[in-house]
Formats: structure tokens, sequence, C-alpha cells
């Protein structure tokens, strides 16, 4: 049964109407009670509205909605206390037909207690209980347009929309939205681009040049009375939340010299056909402390699309990119990346940009058997229409790929923070779900919600992070202790922490291993090699323990810009972890404020030492206070757990999956349609194995449309040198188009120690089946056959064209050394194409060169093959030499394999054509 309709974009007219229908859904009777408030005349001849602070708020938030009698304009002023943090933030919007900025009437007010319970499967606390009180103040403005002005206050901020209720349809053209902040107050700022990868940099809110900001924004504001600054100074984090496709994104458009801060929208104009809700204008306001805990940004978001989660595993995952650009089109090296992903326990590995589908499904297959799950990269526009999900996303499932991440929304035309923009995450994410897949959102606008609301969202990007030091663009240790006040904050961030091979790090080893403590995300992506990691087995250590979800999160200590300790808790053990920007010194953790119930906690901690990484184990009171040492731009990670007797560490045993086989014959088939195919399997728990499987069942899984007669065989359990055996009959169906299929034969059981919640570990091998194509008569032109198999380091292989760019179809016609020809395949190295002959051929012939579109920037060699065997090779051709021709025997082979493989002078203009590829066939 399908979790999801087709698609999760709502029709624009219907979105409120949806909302309310979920407000309401969030209330008990006894949380509607109304807040009695009356309007107060001030000696400005003001009216103004206070919507007051939820019950247990340290805090004392609370919000006035302030009407000047002069103009009929609002404003919006936070307090904190008896202070005003935020004062006078204007109100309003401009559509096409109405200013309903200033001349407003406030109708009338209605007030309710809205109590947010919801469980997460990211982010920095499993289940969130938010109490909040709302006031909706209906308004009147130009020409009698009615607009709603819903304020909501939080233990941890303020956030307001605009509702345009019961309308036939509205363009808007801006909001008066704003903030004034003081102009000497310190500022942590992000230059606004669509991807949010710019340096975050600390100035004041006055200082700061004229430019437009991104989300999220921290202000930090004096509410010491003395003057003095307090280590309880209010902060504010301006940004947006509960963003959907009825509206486009906004940034912040500053004024140099003053502390003005208004909302600038992505789009000119704002169409809706119906009635509309603008996103949560939202300011986190308090304490450090509350900054850094607040879930007020996915408080405000829609509840979740669906509530099984069961499928749903946030982890760690080994990824090869970042060290090794060109690894992820290496079957043989991503296999090392999942080995070791075995060995330690994490539960995927990502393969980046350039893998194979020519070699992914058997990759797939090798992981699973070891207890790994693959995720795939992609560029969007390769799942950018529904019909390219469902075919994209349904391959990943008949592959048992659990996850993408998908990138480059900053691109590719239209406004990346637009209207359509944000229906494309809404599809995506509503295909992903319907698929049972994961989402890494990369090159893409921030969270802003939608991890409540598609629970399978892990992570994503929109953060300056460790790629750029591939670009020669380090990090800063100051630039590293700004994310946990900022962009973490407003949810999951993929920094890809964990790589202790560049050499352009000016920070430490410790440092860097607390930096996936430090920042929160669904999937975490250790970003070095194997071979790194082997070499410093105390950083090994800590990221085998490390979990990816966690129970709750507490700041510990720090500034942005100077240092960031935060305390993580998974189960009954935290993980603590500092960063700290500048000279050597000691950092202070308060045990106390993790509020542990054990009077003696051991506290195993790594620092920097003398010779690399140094832990030492301390056993502690519960509410002690550590003095840790920490290096210049150092670290350190303190695991924490109760100091029970006898126990000497907190860590818990590595689980791997135990060695398993499965044999299956045959290996390889080549049918026609309607043929059928004895398959055999055989599976066994390796000897050596301490452990038992349970559980286990064996049977053929061929694809939708093929049959397999032959029963699942079954067993309770099976020991180390154990086997259980079955056979099946599969019929290909008389409909099967030419081409590979891989029927499986797949045996899953529990792995020891599993929790009932677990995946059963999947082992999985196929028999590759070919159905072949006819064969090819006479005197034949290779990209007229069927192409079994057509791969491309860039773009598609294109037939009668150049490879031109990344699309199918965009080529120019084929020239060689200024001769252009009419007919061929015009290829990107490294490229694989494979066509069937049958047998029925005798000679091989083409030109071969880079292709003229490239000038002399190409370099390439072109190799063929009949059945795996070469046949003919070149040298090396480069953009500046005429076309080659190349011939080939052909005699007796059935599958002729063209190669094109990069010269090894790293330049990436490999266009290479095979002019005039022919086959002779008798």
């Amino acid at each position: 049964m399908p979790i999801l309709g087709p698609l999760g974009r709502r029709p624009a007219g219907t979105m409120l109407t949806a909302f309310t229908v979920l407000a309401t859904a969030w209330l008990t009777p006894a949380a509607a009670t109304p807040i009695p408030d009356s309007p107060t005349r001030t000696a400005t001849t003001s009216d103004v509205w206070t919507v007051p602070s939820p019950e247990n708020n340290k805090d004392q938030l609370t919000a006035d909605v302030v009407r000047d009698d002069a103009t009929g304009a609002l404003t919006l002023t936070v307090r904190r206390g008896a202070t005003d943090v935020l004062p006078d933030s204007p109100l309003g919007l401009r559509t096409k037909d109405a200013d309903l900025t200033r001349g407003l009437e406030v109708l009338g007010r209605d007030d309710r207690r809205v109590h947010e319970k919801y469980a997460m499967t990211t982010g920095k606390q499993r289940r969130v209980d938010s109490p909040m009180t709302e006031s909706r103040f209906a308004l009147r403005g130009d020409g009698g347009v009615r607009m709603d002005l819903v304020v909501r206050v939080a233990r941890d901020g303020v956030a307001f929309r605009y509702e345009l209720p019961d309308s036939e349809g509205t363009v808007v053209t801006g909001e008066a939205s704003g903030y004034r902040l003081p102009a000497d107050a310190p500022a942590w700022l992000l230059p606004h681009t669509s991807w949010y990868e710019e340096v975050r940099t600390e100035t004041t809110a006055g200082g700061a040049p004229a430019d437009d900001y991104g989300y999220p924004a921290l202000f930090e504001l004096d509410t010491s009375t003395t003057g003095a600054k307090a280590a309880d100074d209010g902060y504010v984090l301006l940004t947006e939340a509960g963003m959907d496709s009825t509206y486009p994104g906004s940034k912040l458009a500053h004024a140099a010299g003053s502390g003005a801060y208004d909302v600038a929208l992505a789009e000119a104009e704002v169409v809706s056909p119906g009635d509309l809700a603008t996103p949560w204008r939202t300011a986190i306001v308090g304490d450090l402390a509350t900054v850094t805990e607040s879930t007020l940004v996915s408080d405000l978001a829609p509840d979740a699309e669906f509530s099984d989660t069961s499928w749903i595993r946030p982890g760690t995952v080994s990824w090869s990119w970042l060290v090794e650009h060109d690894s992820p089109r290496d079957f043989e090296r991503q296999k090392d990346y999942v080995d070791y992903a075995a060995e330690h326990g994490w539960e995927y590995t990502l393969v980046d940009e350039g893998w194979s589908r020519e070699w992914v499904p058997e990759l797939v297959r090798y992981a699973r058997t070891k207890g790994v799950d693959i995720l795939l990269w992609f560029r969007w526009w390769e799942v950018d229409t529904p019909q390219e999900m469902d075919t994209v996303f349904g391959e990943l499932n008949d592959w048992g790929v659990k996850g993408v991440k998908v990138d480059f929304m900053n691109s590719g035309g239209g406004e990346p923070e637009g209207v359509g923009r944000h229906a494309w995450y809404e599809d995506v994410l509503a295909a992903t779900a319907e698929h049972k897949l994961l989402v890494n959102f990369h090159g893409a606008t921030l969270p802003k919600g939608l991890q409540r609301t598609w629970p399978h969202l892990m992570t994503y990007e929109a953060v300056r992070g460790h790629e750029y030091y591939s670009f020669g663009q380090a990090l800063t240790p100051a630039y590293n202790t700004m994310l946990p006040f900022t962009r973490n904050v407003v949810g999951s961030a993929d920094v890809t922490p964990g790589t202790f091979s560049m050499t352009n790090r000016t920070h430490s080893d410790a440092h860097e291993l607390a930096l996936p403590v430090v920042y929160e995300s669904g999937l975490q992506h250790p970003a070095d090699s194997p071979e790194t990691y082997a070499a410093l087995p105390g950083a090994e250590r800590v990221l085998d323990q490390l979990p990816t979800v966690w129970d709750e999160t507490r700041y510990l200590g720090g500034r942005p810009g100077d240092d960031a300790v935060l305390a993580r808790r998974a189960g009954d053990r935290w993980f603590v972890g500092g960063i700290h920007a500048g000279a050597a010194g000691t950092a202070e953790v308060d045990l106390g404020r993790l509020g542990a119930d054990d009077d003696r906690l051991l506290v195993e901690l790594v620092t920097d030492g003398a010779d690399g990484l140094a832990r030492e184990t301390r056993t502690v009171g519960g509410d002690a206070r550590l003095t840790v040492p920490v290096a210049e731009n150092g670290g350190f990670v303190a695991l924490v757990c109760a100091a029970e007797r006898g126990r000497t560490t907190c860590d818990e045993p590595v689980r791997t999956t135990p060695a398993t086989a499965l044999a299956i014959t045959p290996a390889t088939a080549t049918v026609a349609p309607g043929d059928e195919i004895e398959v055999t399997g055989r599976f066994a728990a390796a000897d050596g194995e301490s452990a038992t499987l349970r559980n286990v069942t064996l049977g053929a899984r061929p694809r939708a449309g093929w049959t397999a007669a032959g029963e699942d065989v079954a067993r309770p359990a099976l020991r180390p040198g154990q086997a259980l055996s079955a056979n099946w009959t599969v019929r290909v169906p008389e409909s099967a188009e030419p081409g590979y299929v891989d029927v499986p034969v797949v045996a899953e059981y529990r792995a020891p120690g599993a929790g009932p919640a677990e995946p059963r570990v999947h082992v999985e091998q196929a028999v590759r089946v070919l159905v072949a194509p006819p064969v090819p008569q006479g005197e034949a032109h290779v990209g007229d056959l069927h192409l079994l198999t057509a791969t491309n380091g860039w773009g598609p292989v294109e037939v009668d064209t150049s490879v031109g760019d990344d699309g199918a179809g965009d080529g120019a016609p084929l020239t060689i050394g200024g001769t252009t020809y009419a007919k061929g395949l015009g290829a990107h190295a490294p490229s694989r194409v494979t066509v069937y002959l049958g047998g029925a051929c005798t000679s091989f012939s083409a030109q071969v060169g880079v292709d003229d579109e490239v000038g002399d920037r190409g370099s390439v060699s072109f190799r063929v093959l009949g059945d795996d065997t070469e046949l003919a090779t070149t040298g090396t051709l480069r953009g500046t030499d005429a076309a080659q021709p190349v011939t080939a025997d052909v005699t007796g082979v059935d599958l002729l394999t063209l190669e094109v493989a990069d010269g090894g002078d790293g330049i990436s203009y490999d266009h290479a054509d095979w002019a005039e590829p022919k086959v002779t066939c008798g």
C-alpha cells in the first residue's frame, strides 16, 4: 500500500486549509484555552497587544504587537524579561492590489495554546515537547482586503507569519517584515547565496557591509543592567521556517551603517490562486544554551507526512570523493570503503560522482552481504520530473540502494530559492519516501523544517564544509566554532568532518576528531581514506563509537569564533565535543549540566598529546567540573557513562556481520524471450564464525514479469558450517526486451545481537541474463545496433553526434582533424559501449580520435574487446591528431566492447569519437 500520494506538492489553493486541519489536530480541548489580553494605550497613541510567554520559560519571552494610530502600521517587539531584544520590527505585506503595511485596522484577536509533541529521526533530540502561545490578529487594510497576522511565542523564540484567508487569489510583491538590531551588536553573518556556502564572518549589525545576508543570522545583545558583558547575554538567531512550494525563500537585505535587516523575497512576485500563508519569520531568542539547543524551526513545521519510519536508519557513512576525487569511478576502490565500513560497524558507503550503473548492482550485493548499504550521488536534473523520479528511484529499489545524495540545486535554471524549486524539493521527498530511500540534499537551500515533515530527509549541505579543503580554501578554527551556534541550529549539516589527511588544515587532530560530535547530521560522513584512519587508531576508536541519532543535546560552553563545547546523549552515554580557536589553554567542562542520575561517572578523554592523540580515563563525581588541556586551535572528545563496578570503558562492542557464502549457478545465461533457466542456490554460514544465524530464508527474486517456479526454503537457525540449498526454474517472459537482466537469489537472516527493529542482513547473488537482440546482418553501423551498455565519464554516449555537454542529444556533428563523419558514437573518457554480435560477424573497423569541439585539450586511448579479450588498441591520441583507423577480427565474438580511456594528463576535455564504426557480418 502506498504511504503517500504520487507527489508531495500541495496545490497552492489548499495550503492554508491543510495547515489549519493539522494545527487543529495538535490541540487538545485543554490546550485551546483562550489567553485573555486587551490592548493598552501608550503615550505615543499606539495600541499594544501582548502575546505572553508559554509555561516554564526561563527566558520570559513575550511579544508585543503595536499599532501606530497615526499611520495604521504594525510593528513587533520581542522582550526577554523587561528588556526589548527585538524592538519595532516592521510588519506587513504588499500585493498588486493592496498595501497591507499601513492603514491597518485590527478587527479581532484569537488566542490559543499550541503544544507540539513529536518524534524526530534526526536532529538534536529524538522527542520534542514544545509549548507555545499563539495570537491571531484579524486585520483589514487597503480596499477592505483581509489579512491575518499570526504570532507565536515559544520558550526559545518568537515567530510570525501572514495569512490571506478566503482569497480568490493574489499576487504578493513583497513584505515589510524586518528586524531592528543595535548597530553595535556583535553579529555572525553569511553573505547570501542560494547554496549557503560562503564564509561566515564576525562583524557588527551596523558595521556589516551593505549586502544581502543568508539565514541564519546571529546577533549578540547586551542585556545586562551594568553594561558589562555577562555569560547569559541575549542572542537572537534570525531564520525562516515552515517553507513549502507556495512561497519563495527569502534573505536579509541590509543597508550599511544601520542595524536594520529587512526580509527580501527571492522572487519579485508570488502568485497564489487561493488562500496563502507565508513561511514563519523566526527569531530564536535567549542565551547561547537556548539558541544552540533550540528546536523552534522544526516546531513550526508541519508534522510528518507519514508515520511508518521503521525503514529509516541514520548512520555513519564511508565516503571516498573528498580525498580521492576519481575513486567513485573505481569499483575495486569502492569495495575497499565498503570493507572498512563493515569492519567498523558503519552503516553505509556513499558512492559519489562517477559511479557506473554497470557495476553498482554488484557493489550493492557485495556491501549488503557485509551488513553495509549503498547510497548514490545524483545531479538534481537527473530526477527532475515525476517520470524520471519513478524510473530512477524504482531502479534503485531493484538494485537495493538505500538512499540518494542529490546535488547542484543551486544551479540548472530557475530561481534556486523560488517556488518552482521548492516544489521540486517536495516532489522528490514524496517520491523517495514512496520508494523508501534516504535523502541528502547538497548544493541546496537551508533546512527550514522539512526534516520534521519528511523524516527520511537525513541532512543538508548548505554550509562551507570540508570539501573546500580540496579546493585550496581551508576552513579556519574560528569558522568551525561558529557553525554550532548558527548553521547547525536550524537543521542537520553535512560538513563531512574527520578529514585528517588534508595538509592545509590549521587545527589539531583532536579538534578535527571533535567535529562529528559538535556537528549534528543524520548521515555523518567521515571524509578520509581507510588507510588514513588505520594509521590513527585513537581516532578510529572514537569514530566507531559515535552515534548519529541523539536523545538530547546540551550546550556546555563557548562563544562563536572562540570555542564550542557541546554534549550529546545517546542512550545512557554522553559524548562531549570541544573545539577551540586560538592559543593553547584549558577548557572547563561542567558535567553537572548533563543532569546525570549517577553519583560517579566514568570519563574517557581524548586530547592532543605530544605524540598525537592522547587518551586518559577518569572517575569523577556526577557534578564534577573537568579542567581539560586544549592545544593551540585544539579540541577534545569525552565519552561519559556511569562508573559501574567493574566497568573500565564506556565503549560498546563494534558489531560486525558474520561471514557467509552464497553460491549460484549459472553465473550468466544468454536467452531468448520465452526461454527457461534452471537456477540453483546454496547459502552457508562460514566455518570459524562463533555465532548462529537466526530466521534464515533463501529464495529467487526475479523482476516483475519474470517468474520462478520453486519455493523459498527456511531454517530457524544456521550454525557455522551448515548450508541451505534450493532450486528454481526461471521463465523469461515473451515480452522481454533485449538487454541485461539480473535474476537475484537472496538469503536473509537476523544477525547475532540484532534487535527486532533492525533490518535483516541481505545476502544476494544474481544470474546475469542477456536477453539477446537480433544478430547483425551484412554491413552494420555499431550505433544502429542495440547498445547493451553505454557509459561515459560525462554526459550520455551519443549516437551520430559528439558527446557535447551533459544532456542527451546536445552534441554537434562528429568531427576529427577537420573531417566530419555522418555516423558514429560520441564518447567522453572513460567510456564503455557493448553490442551483441552473436558470433555472426567477421570484422570491425572505425576511424577514431579526439573530437574537434575541444580543440587541442583532450587526450584519450581506444580499445576494442571481443568477449573481454583485447582485439585492438591505440596509443594516446590528442586533440591535434588526425583520425586513426582501427580494425579487428571479430570472428566468433558474441559481445563486442568499445572502450575509451583517459590519456592520463588530468585534462577533463576527453571528447572521443568512434567515427564510422562498422561490423561486417555473414
